[in-house]
């Protein structure tokens, strides 16, 4: 687990790799070893009475889920072992009311998903939303499509990638994300990716009014409107959870996003006007 995760209680959260200049590839190095057993726990004896209030007809799923973060998870290194006597309450549940925030039939990309937190336990709340998990290792992509298949998540997408790479590629209402990196990092990487007057949430803990004061300059050019720190779960939960919200305005990402978005499209569109001359050629030279 890397500082910031420590900081943040996120298990097996990472700041990009491009932010070292390292390769996805190489990023995952130091996680090739898989780690010791999880310590024993009944997942289910352990789960809260908010876990049923949180995910209804879901409560089955969140329970596996968090077995396979208990189990696959730790032996992958995804997840610390001391973590697992805490995953419902500081880890599942602490995600999953972040739902409390998300419009009804909502998009949303989970940036840096790691393990599938914030993401998984958010669909699993909300089914109404779709949700891609994007994740720049193959080691957790992998751990991701499997839990997505074993749980039948039909509202969510696991995608490969950095967020960087997804401007003009991927647009979404929300962007979520957990122990990825510092607020203002974080906005560069996550806003680009919203539509026009969409949202990103940051979990953060007590560092949110602090992050969020160094980086209000920076947000202003990323295309923000408004921010605030603000606490979900409260009533729901023992210990609520504290949110960075900010909301885009009319060019999310500002120039440099609206620039890229701007130069895809115009790519995709030679693209289709290539692939639209060859096939009339071809048809010319058949006609012949």
């Amino acid at each position: 687990m890397d500082t910031e995760s420590a900081a943040t209680g996120r298990p097996g959260a990472d700041v990009n790799p491009d932010a070292e200049g390292r390769t996805a590839e190489a990023a995952e190095a130091p996680e090739a070893a898989e780690t010791s057993e999880a310590p024993e726990l009944d997942v289910l004896a352990e789960a809260p009475a908010a876990a049923r209030e949180v995910f209804g007809d879901r409560f089955d799923a969140a329970v596996r889920y968090t077995e396979l973060l208990a189990t696959a998870g730790v032996r992958r290194g995804l997840i610390g072992p001391r973590e697992v006597p805490r995953l419902w309450d500081r880890h599942v549940l602490n995600c999953a009311v972040l739902a409390e925030l998300l419009p009804s039939g909502s998009t949303v990309c989970d940036v840096g998903s790691g393990a599938g937190l914030p993401g998984i336990p958010v669909a699993l709340a909300r089914p109404d939303v779709s949700v891609t998990l994007l994740e720049p290792l193959l080691r957790r992509t992998t751990f991701l499509e499997e839990v997505v298949r074993e749980l039948a998540l039909e509202n969510v997408t696991v995608l490969r990638g950095r967020a960087e790479e997804m401007v003009g590629k991927l647009a979404v209402d929300v962007v979520t994300a957990r122990a990825v990196a510092p607020l203002d990092r974080l906005a560069g990487w996550g806003m680009p990716l919203l539509r026009p007057h969409g949202q990103m949430l940051a979990l953060k803990g007590d560092s949110a009014e602090q992050e969020l004061a160094d980086s209000r300059a920076g947000l202003a050019k990323l295309g923000a409107v408004e921010w605030s720190v603000i606490s979900v779960g409260e009533g729901t939960l023992e210990t609520s959870t504290r949110v960075v919200q900010v909301k885009a305005g009319e060019s999310p990402g500002g120039v440099k996003a609206a620039t890229r978005r701007a130069k895809v499209a115009r790519a995709g569109r030679n693209a289709g006007a290539k692939n639209g001359t060859t096939a009339s050629r071809g048809g010319r030279r058949r006609s012949r």
